[in-house]
């Protein structure tokens, strides 16, 4: 939890269970989640905000089972909100129960190679900004830059024009949101711009709308592992064009993610082995962090369990509450099959895909703080057990309750072409996938919790806000205060330190298993941030949001690493950060926001 806990003074309302948050969430939810009125006041709580969501997506079972059983989704879905066990991604919050309705984060959209094609996803693009979604494209159809244009007798501009003109439009539509515009641009390793693509955010003005990441397949792979040559392949007239040394292009991509953060990787081909419904279409890009895997038009909705709440004490002995989480799985994958059907899609061919599909991406936040409770360090070998462990009976749980309402609902409409169809004896399935691993930015400072399988980045910080750049109060580790209270450290020189630092592992007055059980991003080496993704992913459908944490002081090198070991590992893709290598960026430790 955060420092500087309070009850939500909005008050309890009759039949409903008061919300603790912390002063930051009370700050984001004013700014981004409850309904205001025409001055811009607040007229809902948070204890409002969650009645409302609930009611709106329990109304579902009203068609399927009856009346009875809504008004018992409605409590249950309720309760398990109001006590930050589970909460569903940020559109669904905002838009359930109000006239926008549209619930889902992550799209993708299809873009050809013709300016028809191009503008369309623009106009799509800004109508899901609008409504709260992130976007996804491959710009790999379009054609290199400077080829022929047949029908004008001039030339291509290249894919990262066309980028440019995606990012304006988001810019436009942020200003009047809630919520920052945010896109995902994937190109292939085997299309003749990839060195323009790969350098597009180097200068750290370009594309801010925009992460950027590479499709690696596995031509390109055994080229890099035999120091050999690649071919490039022009998308318009599917021939061969220019050719590049893998190393050389490996290291310019290692290069460009140590100077600005961009691009991560996509390993294309582990990808496309785990796609539920191949014969619909290949995966060729993800939502915007990366972690979700998307067919053209189709839209996911996801939600994230809080593994802090999933523990339980007797006496001095911490474990995991197993029950506990099981009971939340089963409210959690109920609540957003729920979803699919409570959505309003903003186009029909959205709509069309992903209820075919009835994808949902079940996740986690408050790892760390699990492990902490624990008394785990986050590198070790037993975090990396405990990781497979807790996800692996959240995806069977995920799965049993994804049986049970196929069998009273349907299984999902596409699941007869699925490659779960021809295994025999597998059961029928509600959703073609259940489990990925979202980041969680505001939703972890809602719950009050660290961010999805992140370690904690600092012990205090500065959050700076995403759409106006304003600083909300300082964070320091609630749980942290504590125990250094009951040892007898709680001393103003301590706490000094710690908001000056941001870390205590100078300070030899806290004993080293504290010091060790509070490592800090950038204190664990990138090693293990890389198999503590890996673990997770074992035991995800989709993929796992991750930032992989460097010091300034990392090198090309080190990124290489990672890369090259996330690959090895089966990680779907990867994303590293160096720190202060942009010049703003969003938590920052206190020393460095005052600068």
């Amino acid at each position: 939890m955060q420092a500087n806990t309070i009850v939500s003074a909005c008050g309890k309302l009759p039949g409903t269970t008061s919300v603790v948050v912390a002063e930051n969430a009370r700050e984001v939810l004013n700014a981004r989640y409850l309904q205001k009125d025409e001055h811009g006041t607040a007229r809902e709580s948070p204890e409002e905000m969650f009645r409302r969501v609930a009611r709106a997506i329990a109304g579902v079972d009203a068609a399927y089972e009856g009346l009875h059983a809504s008004r018992e989704a409605e409590e249950e879905f309720y309760r398990t909100m109001t006590r930050l066990e589970f909460l569903p991604n940020s559109p669904t919050l905002m838009n359930a129960g109000r006239a926008l309705g549209q619930l889902s984060a992550c799209f993708a959209l299809p873009i050809e190679d013709s300016l028809e094609s191009i503008f369309e996803m623009v106009k799509n693009t800004a109508l899901i900004h609008k409504s709260g979604g992130g976007t996804g494209f491959s710009f790999s159809r379009i054609r290199p830059k400077g080829t022929g244009v047949r029908s004008t007798q001039g030339v291509s501009s290249g894919p990262v024009s066309f980028m440019r003109v995606f990012d304006a439009a988001t810019d436009a539509v942020k200003q009047g949101g809630v919520r920052r515009g945010a896109n995902m641009a994937v190109l292939r390793i085997d299309h003749p711009d990839i060195l323009e693509f790969v350098r597009a955010k180097s200068s750290g003005i370009d594309l801010r709308n925009f992460n950027v990441s590479v499709a690696v397949d596995n031509v390109f792979l055994r080229a890099l592992a035999e120091g050999a040559e690649y071919t490039t392949v022009d998308p318009f007239t599917g021939k061969p064009s220019v050719p590049y040394n893998a190393a050389e292009v490996f290291r310019i991509i290692c290069e460009s993610a140590w100077e600005c953060g961009d691009p991560g990787l996509l390993f294309l081909d582990r990808i496309n082995s785990d796609n539920p419904t191949p014969d619909l279409g290949q995966f060729e890009t993800t939502n915007p962090c990366g972690e979700l895997p998307l067919l053209p038009y189709e839209s996911c909705n996801l939600g994230s369990i809080n593994l802090s709440k999933m523990t339980r004490r007797a006496g001095e002995a911490c474990s995991v509450d197993y029950d506990l989480l099981a009971g939340t799985v089963r409210i959690a994958v109920h609540f957003l099959d729920n979803v699919i059907d409570a959505n309003r899609y903003p186009l029909q061919q959205i709509a069309a895909i992903t209820q075919g599909n009835r994808k949902i991406g079940l996740g986690v936040m408050g790892w760390a703080d699990m492990l902490i409770k624990l008394g785990i360090p986050y590198d070790s070998q037993p975090a990396l057990a405990l990781a497979e462990d807790v996800m692996s009976f959240i995806h069977r749980a995920a799965r049993e309750v994804s049986f049970d309402l196929a069998r009273r609902r349907g299984p999902y409409p596409n699941f007869q072409a699925s490659r779960e169809a021809c295994r025999s004896g597998w059961p029928l399935q509600r959703n073609a996938t259940v489990t990925t691993v979202a980041p969680t930015g505001t939703l972890s400072i809602i719950a009050g919790c660290s961010s999805g399988i992140e370690p904690l980045f600092a012990l205090s910080y500065v959050r700076r806000h995403v759409l106006d750049g304003k600083e909300l109060p300082e964070e320091i580790y609630s749980g942290l205060m504590e125990e250094l209270s009951e040892k007898g450290l709680q001393k103003p020189s301590i706490q000094d330190e710690i908001r000056k630092s941001g870390s205590i592992k100078g300070i030899r007055e806290i004993p080293e298993d504290v010091r060790r059980i509070y490592r800090t991003a950038l204190e664990i080496a990138p090693e293990w941030h890389v198999r503590l993704q890996a673990a997770f992913q074992k035991h995800s459908d989709n993929g796992v949001s991750k930032t992989v944490n460097l010091p300034f002081e990392a090198t090309p090198d080190d990124v290489a690493s990672a890369y090259r070991l996330a690959g090895e590992l089966g990680c779907k893709g990867i994303t590293v950060y160096r720190d202060r290598c942009r010049s703003s960026q969003v938590l920052n430790i206190g020393c460095i926001a005052c600068a």
